[in-house]
């Protein structure tokens, strides 16, 4: 596996691939990996015949008082993991290489209205630090193919649509969420939480499941996601979003829609936690 810590590397390897005529999957990461993010990895292999990962901690996607700081780096460890999964390639820039002129002077990309709802409402700005790095990323590794995990719907949504909107010439994929034992989606925001708070933290899981089940059973919408955010107050919740929208656009659900997704974001302490959950009717 190269380390890539240059541009010029980067494409070095890139344009040699192409040489060859072997394509690329990328997979992109914040680091402080876990078996979701190694999981994205085996399903790149299946994709083409290199896979080059990048780990980068943006900073352009964290808001005032969020945890940029204090987002754990584990890079020596998140390399000896990808290289065990078989990776070719994975590239870590500094905020210098990628942000030159600084985040004020950056140009930046923003897709429209999927943005500014559900968590890109409680999280000013952030979609746009999401669809701005990945774009560069795109730009700089050049892949015929990324993928993303479906834990981040939204921001699945969100590159979906850039990807699209741009002509960008790459094929996105998304892998469904990779739980723990007991229901609970891997992310490395789980390494914040107390023993007590990983114990209550599965009842996110729990409450989706639930709330499923009522849109099977035909039950109204906006009365079962009122009857999600208080499970989650009850619970010791503190909720930023229980939502049923169509799995489309993140629409709110029509009657005629059939495929839904059920879309969560809640405090538990100081950590903020998201999820979701397919569903069909």
């Amino acid at each position: 596996m190269q380390h890539l810590e240059t541009l010029e590397a980067l494409r070095n390897l890139r344009q040699r691939y192409r040489q060859l005529g072997e394509s690329v999957a990328f997979v992109p990461t914040m680091g402080n990996l876990h078996e979701g993010h190694l999981r994205l990895v085996d399903h790149a292999k299946t994709l083409a015949d290199r896979v080059i990962v990048s780990i980068f901690v943006n900073p352009m996607q964290f808001g005032q008082n969020e945890d940029l700081d204090a987002y754990p780096r584990t890079l020596a460890a998140d390399c000896e993991a990808l290289q065990a999964r078989g990776v070719d390639g994975v590239f870590t820039p500094t905020s210098a290489l990628v942000y030159p002129k600084g985040l004020a002077a950056q140009t930046f990309v923003e897709v429209p209205e999927i943005s500014q709802i559900l968590c890109g409402a409680a999280r000013p700005g952030h979609f746009r630090g999401v669809a701005t790095i990945v774009c560069k990323l795109f730009n700089m590794v050049q892949p015929e193919h990324a993928v993303f995990g479906k834990k981040d719907y939204q921001q699945l949504k969100v590159i979906r649509l850039m990807t699209e909107d741009l002509s960008l010439p790459i094929a996105i994929h998304g892998v469904d969420t990779e739980r723990a034992h007991d229901g609970l989606a891997l992310s490395s925001r789980n390494g914040y939480l107390s023993a007590e708070e990983r114990a209550q933290a599965i009842q996110i899981y729990q409450v989706m499941q639930a709330l499923a089940a009522g849109v099977q059973a035909g039950q109204a919408i906006a009365e079962l996601e009122v009857r999600g955010q208080q499970a989650l107050v009850d619970a010791g919740f503190k909720p930023d979003y229980v939502a049923i929208r169509r799995q489309a656009d993140l629409q709110p659900a029509e009657a005629s829609d059939e495929a839904l997704v059920i879309l969560v974001a809640a405090y538990l302490g100081k950590t903020r936690l998201i999820d979701n959950l397919e569903v069909w009717r």
